[in-house]
């Protein structure tokens, strides 16, 4: 398995030790990175009545409100070695804002590129905005 960039891994430890996780204490990171580089983080955020935010649903709001529209990759990393690959939400989010060319990777806590996607294999036959008549 390949390591991943290790400035990457400690932005994805630090949103993990950031996580708001107090039912579930599973904590997932994800870092959304455009086309020129940007990278936004984000961490999953729970609330009591279970309607939390995912991490990926995170960082990309982060992505959003800095004006960025494009994801050239995508880095999860979940609390154990095992895949803690977008929950079916996330996956439709990453799709909004995804081209062929998007990688989705998965991330240990040690640094290891657990898998890597296209986002065909992660949402096949998926559903997206050119599906859409124009406005």
């Amino acid at each position: 398995m390949s390591q991943a960039d290790p400035a990457l891994v400690k932005t994805l430890l630090d949103a993990l030790n950031n996580a708001y996780v107090p039912y579930s204490d599973h904590p997932v990171a994800a870092v959304m990175e455009c086309p020129d580089g940007q990278q936004f983080a984000g961490a999953n955020v729970e609330v009591a009545h279970y309607k939390g935010l995912c991490a990926e649903a995170s960082a990309i709001s982060a992505m959003i409100t800095a004006g960025q529209r494009e994801l050239a990759k995508v880095y999860v990393m979940g609390p154990g070695e095992h895949l803690c690959t977008p929950c079916g939400d996330c996956r439709q989010r990453i799709r909004e804002f995804a081209t062929p060319n998007t990688h989705i990777s998965v991330i240990s806590r040690q640094g290891e590129v657990l898998k890597t996607y296209t986002m065909e294999t992660l949402l096949p036959d998926a559903f997206g905005p050119e599906q859409l008549p124009q406005r």
